[in-house]
């Protein structure tokens, strides 16, 4: 299971929607579609799909499903699965992530998750599940605000 934001794609040229007050959620989103692949990520998701399904899972809301799904292809991504968090789900990213990752659980192994959000790694770990800490972006404070407190990303 792969993260987008700062695992796959590098979100800083749009962190300053979230730096203004109040914050631009609909500008933040309407830039993803031009972030920068992240090498690490993209090469790490290359090489699992080799050894198993590829699946996609991020905090972005619903509506950005099609630019999420013409990016992934556009880098010339695996094909996977790709569970994003509902539309008005604003409970933060380590709630939404782990409760689709336990359902998953339930019907499949899960083999690895590589996610750069520290608490949602830290309680996929407690959970049992394998992570990977995506380390090589540089995050931000808002983003992670925005991840936990705002449910938002």
């Amino acid at each position: 299971m792969f993260d987008l934001d700062n695992t796959l794609a590098g979100t800083a040229h749009r962190q300053r929607f979230l730096e203004r007050r109040p914050r631009d959620w609909d500008a933040f989103f309407a830039a993803a579609p031009h972030d920068p692949p992240l090498p690490e990520g993209i090469a790490l998701v290359r090489a699992s799909a080799g050894e198993c399904e590829i699946v996609y899972l991020t905090g972005r809301p619903e509506r950005c499903r099609r630019d999420t799904l013409d990016w992934l292809a556009a880098q010339g991504l695996p094909e996977g699965r790709l569970y994003m968090r509902g539309n008005s789900d604003r409970r933060p990213a380590r709630r939404t992530k782990l409760e689709i990752l336990g359902r998953l659980a339930r019907a499949r192994e899960i083999r690895v998750l590589v996610d750069d959000d520290e608490l949602v790694c830290d309680d996929a770990e407690r959970a049992g599940f394998t992570v990977v800490r995506a380390d090589w972006a540089t995050g931000s404070a808002e983003l992670k605000d925005a991840q936990e407190r705002q449910g938002r990303t």
